[in-house]
């Protein structure tokens, strides 16, 4: 049983890579695929390692589920184009009642000079764009080896006068298996309703019919844009613990997706720690098999503190490169009551 089970679970982590249907920027609120937390990032953005990270909130809430004392992370990222990327999340566990998070997600950029067909130098003035995403968690193992985890989010995105809105919801699940420990985590993320741009910049006023008598002469009229899904993802992981010695550790993990959005891809991650889980060195590769990748190769360090009482502190940092774009620089500070 355990042999066909073991199959079974390679063939549905396999089977993302099979298909080859893409979708490319049919879909809103793409901010929400952007790797944030620096750990998983430098990590490939394999996430399925996690058991305990306050970061891992973002890419499946279940990783969260096997935190055992109040947890918070801030993570910035120096985007391209001089667009920065904040995540701020904070982990409760409730004893036997489980793990809860509340979580934001911050993608701001310097205002930029309004243009027009008719002056395309620009008109004097600035308008401005970002978008957020907040997000409350809960995450409860329901056995020894299986923990489940969902986050409520309500998701933002404006530019000038005008926005779009909208509700998502992220399922995941952990699973240790019986199999030398290696976990099985899935998470589908990002299911929620359409986003519709509305706002001022979308009123004009308008003269139905200037030939008929009696006809309104200025009237309130209102261009409707067309709505757009969220970017929908499934994503499977399988991850492993190694002891290599006493005091030193190796995670291997190995995320396969499957987006609404684009084609099948597959991150892979490595973490070494050292000296008691003092000094981490990590690395990955992101979006290997993926029509038209951008992203490659990830690195990343950190560097954890125990104090003498009961809280700990760590300084993360995070290397991601770009084929075309240039590369990206995360850095993050976690703390542990």
């Amino acid at each position: 049983m355990k042999t066909k089970a073991l199959i079974l679970i390679i063939l549905m982590f396999a089977a993302t890579l099979w298909a080859d249907v893409s979708k490319t920027g049919t879909t809103a609120g793409k901010f929400l695929n952007i790797g944030m937390g620096p750990r998983t990032v430098a990590m490939g953005g394999a996430y399925s390692f996690s058991a305990d990270d306050p970061g891992a909130v973002y890419w499946n809430p279940a990783g969260i589920g096997r935190i055992s004392r109040p947890m918070g992370l801030f993570s910035q990222t120096s985007w391209i184009a001089d667009v920065n990327l904040n995540f701020i999340t904070m982990a409760m566990p409730a004893g036997d009642a489980g793990v809860f998070s509340a979580s934001v997600t911050a993608v701001t950029m310097p205002d930029m000079l309004e243009t027009t067909e008719f002056q395309p130098e620009g008109t004097g003035n600035t308008f401005g764009a970002g978008m957020y995403a907040i997000g409350l968690s809960y995450a409860r193992p329901l056995t020894e080896n299986f923990v489940i985890g969902a986050t409520l989010k309500y998701v933002r995105e404006n530019i000038a006068a005008s926005s779009a809105q909208g509700i998502a919801l992220d399922i995941g699940t952990v699973f240790t298996t019986p199999f030398s420990g290696i976990r099985f985590s899935t998470s589908i993320t990002n299911f929620g309703t359409k986003m519709r741009i509305n706002g001022d910049d979308l009123l004009f006023q308008n003269t139905p019919n200037p030939e008929q008598s009696g006809t309104v002469n200025r009237l309130n009229s209102n261009y409707e844009t067309d709505a757009f899904d969220l970017p929908l993802r499934l994503q499977l992981g399988l991850s492993r613990d190694f002891e290599i010695s006493e005091g030193q550790n190796l995670v291997l993990a190995m995320d396969a997706g499957l987006p609404s959005d684009n084609t099948q891809y597959m991150n892979l991650g490595a973490e070494w720690s050292f000296l008691n889980k003092m000094v981490f060195l990590r690395g990955g590769f992101k979006t290997l098999f993926m029509r038209d990748r951008e992203e490659g190769l990830t690195l990343g360090a950190a560097v954890r503190y125990n104090s003498v009482g009961y809280m700990s502190f760590a300084i993360d940092y995070a290397f991601q490169s770009f084929k075309f774009l240039g590369d990206v620089h995360t850095f993050g500070i976690k703390v542990g009551f």
